[in-house]
């Protein structure tokens, strides 16, 4: 056993890293006998080293399903669980009221937005499917909690293990309008799914929930995914996730865009940030993308964090 934190249990299973969740699997125990899933370690893939706990032949699941639940999450499949939604708890807010909500396509993105919109706001996270579907997979949302920028975490639709479990986008954004929060933080979990395609991946969530936000008349931000050290050519410069991204979003919205970089020419939807200081703001947070941190890949967390200092002015 190498630790337990709130959702996921990190084991070795012979002498392999491993990830249990809890919620899914039951409690797992040194000495019990486990079956894991070894496809993404087999793979490579950049968040998958490690196996995947599935099943814990000693102790069977030894779950029972939340008190008043009735919905099944992952439906007929064979971790289905019954779980209780936020939108059987009564009524939810018909109208946003102009709450921002800061649209991200990679949860790297989240920390950085997170400090630019800074402390004394009630802010929650929202995960959506496109990436990992547990929210206890991520350090760096706990790591927001503990230093209060964070409030309360919503997984949706498959994502699990948040604080509140919401059907899909719209009924977790009109859940925090309901609880008065002042903004909302959306991103896919750690880990995107990609197929180097121009439409298939993930970071189109981020367009799920500016369309969300905006139907729903809140203030969608979007948080544009930007490097200039990726060895990949369509994620340099302005990734070709968030370029679909803002192709596809349907309603109104702003892109934030970080003072001193050149922007690109076909990006016209921008506001210009200042974003002095983000380097000071950001620096007891966990800053990793792709292996790359805030020195070697400064524009990537500076853009992130336009977009949360952008939806702070924002808010009412």
């Amino acid at each position: 056993m190498v630790e337990r934190v709130e959702g996921l249990v990190r084991i070795e299973v012979d002498g392999v890293p491993c990830l249990s969740y809890p919620g899914l699997a039951g409690p797992v125990a040194l000495g019990d006998e486990v079956v894991v899933n070894v496809q993404a370690r087999l793979l490579g893939l950049g968040s998958g080293g490690f196996d995947v706990l599935y099943v814990n032949l000693t102790r069977g699941l030894e779950l029972s399903p939340d008190e008043g639940a009735h919905v099944m999450r992952l439906p007929y499949t064979p971790l289905q669980s019954a779980v209780r939604y936020a939108e059987e708890d009564g009524p939810l807010a018909d109208t946003l009221d102009g709450m921002p909500v800061v649209c991200c396509s990679l949860h790297s993105q989240v920390a950085p937005v997170c400090a630019g919109l800074g402390y004394g706001l009630r802010l929650a996270y929202v995960q959506l499917p496109g990436g990992a579907l547990p929210v206890s997979l991520s350090d760096a949302i706990r790591a927001l909690k503990t230093r209060r920028l964070i409030e309360a975490a919503v997984g949706v639709g498959a994502c699990l293990d948040g604080d509140v479990q919401c059907m899909n986008v719209y009924s977790a954004l009109a859940w925090a309008g309901t609880e008065e929060f002042d903004a909302v933080v959306c991103a896919v979990g750690p880990g995107i799914a990609g197929t180097g395609s121009h439409l298939g991946h993930g970071g189109l969530a981020a367009t799920d929930a500016a369309n969300a936000a905006a139907a729903l008349q809140g203030a969608p931000v979007l948080a544009v995914r930007v490097s200039t050290q990726d060895v990949r050519e369509r994620h340099r410069g302005v990734s070709h996730h968030s370029r679909a991204a803002l192709e596809l979003c349907l309603g109104s919205f702003v892109t934030a865009w970080p003072h001193g970089l050149p922007p690109p020419a076909w990006l016209h939807r921008r506001e210009e940030v200042d974003v002095t200081g983000w380097e000071t703001t950001c620096a007891d947070l966990p800053l990793d993308h792709m292996g790359r941190g805030p020195d070697e890949d400064p524009w990537f967390f500076a853009s992130a964090f336009a977009a949360g200092r952008l939806a702070r002015s924002l808010v009412r």
